[in-house]
């Protein structure tokens, strides 16, 4: 039976290293500036053999209603409301503080059970903080050290007894699960590409949907949170008018149409001379990553700003990783001059990224949700195109036609000859040529190529690559016998 549990606690006492530690990967952005962690982050987390949902929270701060921490306060009690166990840290080095005094305060006055932690138990010098974690009323504070991986075997048994108190067998299941496994036939396993960004797919040798992986990028303060909540229909992440409210990617799992979607909600990405922070640094690795394992990025754009250099640098990542692109124009509902903006787009994409020809621009406002109907279907659209296969039949005969039609140059006096073809990938579409001078070939002729094979296969918007290759001389072993 899968259960959830939220790591919980004031600003820097270790939340994200244990969530990263139960994960299994370092998902979380950690870092020693506090409130690092703004939005609830999920994922699947083990001991041993408890698999479980875990949430990473944000410190639990008192403001003003509607201010940064009052919003982060909120995500914090959503996640609390979904789980079924508490586990509270409290920096056992630092000793009980009066922010842990209010924090206990408020998890007694809930129905969940709460799993009191004194986290970076190293060494000795820590007794003394553990012993004042009694005052809290939370009963016997576990010993841990999130770093390190010390004291996991004592939260094992702490999280099993908290959940027999609210009527949940963590085991109930797994014998049936054993049964089955024993029966399955012994070649059956894992499919290609059943990774997830977070972790691995530990269902991966059953029969499940694999959801789409789509990311939503862009500069700072563009909506890329605001539209996500739009989405998913709840303020599912933190926004407001500050700009790089987002730190870490946060994963969203999603259903649209009955089509499984896990989304990515990134930090914005400015322009690499102005980023000179380490958190800034971390957050925008988080969101390369995010990129290079989504299937399908949007890339979000304000239109009351314009398209600008650093959103063509950003789509020229995306297009140089393989990934789907659709553009998307946000606060649309708010451009006067509608037909110029979309020219200034339009321009700027053919002069600078001429092979994002074709790619679907999708115009929304993400706070008022109008147009925001548009966008998943474009998506979809966008992913098919990225799967394209063309048979190889259908492609020499295309490249027989477009190579009569316009022959590949001759360099220094001596031709190049493309003999045959074929794809051999999808994800983004990709293309293997065979010829005689694969080196000489000029680049100018490639984009010939890939711009026919976007009108004639209808492949608009899609990265493709064209890998060339040396071909075997037919007539070579002839020569050697004549010798």
């Amino acid at each position: 039976m899968t259960f959830t549990l939220a790591v919980v606690g004031r600003p820097n006492v270790g939340k994200s290293t244990l969530f990263n530690r139960l994960v299994g990967k370092k998902i979380a952005i950690v870092d020693d500036t506090p409130g690092v962690t703004r939005d609830r982050r999920e994922a699947m987390g083990s001991i041993a053999d408890l698999e479980f949902r875990l949430f990473d929270t944000a410190g639990l701060e008192e403001g003003e209603p509607g201010s940064l921490s009052d919003r982060m306060r909120r995500q914090t009690e959503a996640a609390l409301k979904e789980a079924d166990v508490a586990l509270m840290l409290y920096d056992a080095r630092a000793g009980v503080t009066p922010m842990d005094e209010h924090f206990a305060q408020w998890l007694r006055r809930g129905d969940k059970p709460v799993i009191l932690i004194a986290n970076k138990c190293e060494g000795n010098a820590t007794i003394e903080g553990i012993y004042e974690a009694y005052a809290l009323g939370l009963g016997e504070p576990i010993g841990l050290s999130a770093e390190h991986g010390e004291g996991l075997a004592e939260l094992y048994g702490a999280i099993v007894e908290a959940l027999k108190e609210v009527g949940i067998d963590p085991y109930e299941g797994e014998e049936d699960d054993q049964s089955a496994a024993e029966h399955q036939d012994v070649d059956s396993g894992p499919t290609e590409g059943d990774l997830e960004y977070e972790f691995v797919d530990r269902e991966a040798d059953k029969e499940v949907e694999r959801p789409l992986r789509l990311a939503i990028v862009g500069r700072p303060n563009a909506g890329k949170s605001t539209l996500i909540n739009e989405l998913v229909g709840e303020d599912r992440l933190i926004t407001g008018p500050e700009a790089g409210l987002t730190r870490d990617s946060i994963a969203v799992d999603w259903e649209w149409d009955g089509l499984p979607v896990k989304l990515f909600d990134t930090a914005g990405l400015r322009k690499k001379a102005r980023v000179t922070e380490k958190l800034e640094k971390l957050s925008v690795g988080d969101t390369l990553r995010a990129v290079q394992f989504a299937e399908v990025v949007v890339l979000l754009l304000d239109s009351e700003v314009g398209i600008e250099k650093q959103d063509l640098k950003i789509a020229e990542r995306v297009v140089n990783e393989g990934r789907a692109l659709v553009i998307a124009l946000n606060k649309w509902d708010s451009v006067p001059d509608r037909l110029g903006a979309q020219r200034q787009l339009m321009d700027a994409l053919t002069r600078s990224l001429p092979q994002l020809k074709g790619v679907t621009v999708v115009k929304f406002s993400a706070l008022t949700g109008k147009g925001t109907q548009h966008l998943m279907p474009a998506v979809a659209e966008a992913y098919e195109v990225w799967n394209a296969r063309i048979p190889t039949a259908a492609f020499n005969q295309w490249l027989a036609d477009t190579l009569e039609k316009h022959p590949a140059p001759s360099v220094a006096g001596r031709r190049i000859k493309i003999r045959y073809g074929a794809q051999i990938k999808t994800r983004p579409p990709t293309f293997l040529l065979f010829c005689n001078r694969p080196d000489d070939l000029p680049d100018s002729y490639k984009r010939y190529l890939e711009n026919e094979l976007r009108r004639d296969f209808n492949l608009p918007g899609t990265p493709i690559r064209i890998i060339l290759k040396k071909g075997a001389n037919p007539y070579e072993g002839r020569r050697r016998k004549r010798q």
